[in-house]
């Protein structure tokens, strides 16, 4: 069990690499159609950070310009880690401790971009007005409010019922 679930982990580890890796590639979208909204909301994890508030034109230019920045700055993909992994994966015998210090090495990488994205939302951040923090802050509170929700409700689905367990024992004895 603790094998398939390193393999798991492992395949998504992999497959989420080659999404970022695809979708930070491409300078357009595949429909040829390019529109440089990135500052509000093109950016990966920030979708809609700044919905609902009124930008000005220098707010929207110094956003731009920060995204701009980051996206020169920011570590590159190594495809030889990638080769790695699956290397690990389909050999014929399961190294935990090679597949360890992979995925080590690929979430290092990983760390590095998610401070990165941080660094660049707390400037932005900082762009805004007083009355533009207040109404995310607003915003920020209705979200995390209806995530506390899906959660309660995703965990309420997914602990077992006893007697559902029982039954499905009994009537498929093994």
């Amino acid at each position: 069990m603790q094998k398939f679930a390193t393999l798991s982990l492992a395949s998504l580890l992999m497959l989420g690499t080659f999404t970022a890796f695809a979708a930070e590639s491409g300078d357009a979208p595949a429909s040829g159609w390019h529109i440089d909204d990135s500052a509000t909301k093109g950016a990966s994890g920030q979708q809609g950070m700044f919905d609902g508030v009124r930008l000005t034109e220098q707010q929207r230019q110094q956003m731009r310009d920060l995204m701009h920045q980051s996206r020169q700055d920011k570590p590159t993909f190594n495809v030889e880690d990638i080769k790695a992994m699956h290397k690990l994966v389909t050999a014929e015998t399961f190294d935990e401790a090679a597949v360890r210090a992979q995925i080590t090495r690929m979430m290092s990488v990983q760390i590095e971009r998610q401070i990165q994205m941080t660094r660049v939302r707390n400037q932005m951040y900082n762009l805004l007005t007083p009355a533009q923090k207040e109404i995310l802050d607003l915003k920020h509170k209705q979200r995390m409010k209806e995530m506390q929700q899906q959660i309660s409700m995703f965990n309420q689905m997914a602990a077992p019922s006893s007697g559902t367990i029982n039954q499905t024992e009994t009537e498929n004895p093994e």
